[in-house]
């Protein structure tokens, strides 16, 4: 008698469902290798266990809404010969998440700014820790909208619970009040108490660039940014640099036939 159909509704009620994927497989492994009955029973708690970690690992990645599958195995440390790669790997197994410490990347157009922020952010999701992706326009835009609704005091709690916040291209676009202000609030609640990676086309010295209507408000933004970070200079040609085109090679002369009559 196969018991499966009266055990689905058990475990559906025990929130175990994820049993019934791999029970058949695990009951001839079981009867073919004469396994113990707690043998039989470890395998599926152990298929339990990692179909829910894989679950869990899928939300989270969903959730950072990274741009796309970009990986520290797959950044061309090559093409920047300066960068130290010890303090990246260093980072990568979360240094700054336990810290609590920003790293902030600099750096021009195209040398890989965002593929390594989203790099060190994947690393952080496979270590079972809460991300975000965004970009400063995106982030200072749903402080906007919800400071139109009177939400934004509980926006801002909820972004600064997040372990760790990537922001992309900091700088630029210029913030203007009251998005400047919801920005700084923002850091001002995250500094010390969780990660934060920062990414920008300017240097380091021209950051206060993009708060135009408060120097004041600049300095103390910056200074938080800035307090124990990590600082990462990406010096490179780009990598989105067009190809040449190849001039077509050039036909070889016909050879003349010149025919003869007898």
């Amino acid at each position: 008698m196969n018991p499966i159909p009266e055990l689905a509704p058990n475990l559906k009620q025990l929130r175990l469902s994820g049993i019934l994927d791999s029970l058949e497989v695990r009951n001839r492994q079981a009867i073919e290798s004469k396994l113990a009955y707690t043998e039989f029973l470890s395998l599926l708690i152990h298929d339990e266990v990692a179909r829910r970690d894989q679950k869990t690992f899928d939300l989270r990645l969903r959730r950072a809404a990274f741009r796309a599958g970009k990986s520290l195995e797959g950044f061309d440390f090559a093409r920047l010969p300066n960068l130290n790669r010890a303090v990246i790997h260093d980072l990568a197994t979360g240094r700054s998440l336990l810290e609590k410490a920003p790293v902030l990347i600099v750096g021009p157009c195209g040398t890989g700014k965002s593929h390594l922020a989203q790099a060190l952010g994947h690393c952080a999701v496979r270590q079972g820790i809460d991300v975000l992706f965004t970009t400063q326009a995106q982030l200072c835009a749903s402080l906007t909208t919800a400071r139109a609704v009177g939400a934004v005091e509980r926006k801002i709690a909820t972004r600064a619970r997040i372990p760790l916040l990537i922001i992309d291209d900091f700088g630029l676009k210029p913030m203007r009040p009251p998005a400047d202000e919801d920005f700084h609030d923002l850091i001002a609640e995250r500094y010390e108490q969780a990660a934060t990676i920062v990414t920008s086309n300017l240097d380091f010295t021209e950051w206060d660039q993009a708060f135009p209507a408060n120097r004041l408000l600049a300095a103390a933004t910056l200074d938080r940014l800035r307090h124990n970070a990590y600082c990462l200079t990406l010096d490179g040609d780009s990598y989105r640099s067009p190809k040449l085109a190849t001039a077509a090679p050039k036909s070889a002369p016909q050879k003349q036939v010149i025919s003869t009559q007898n």
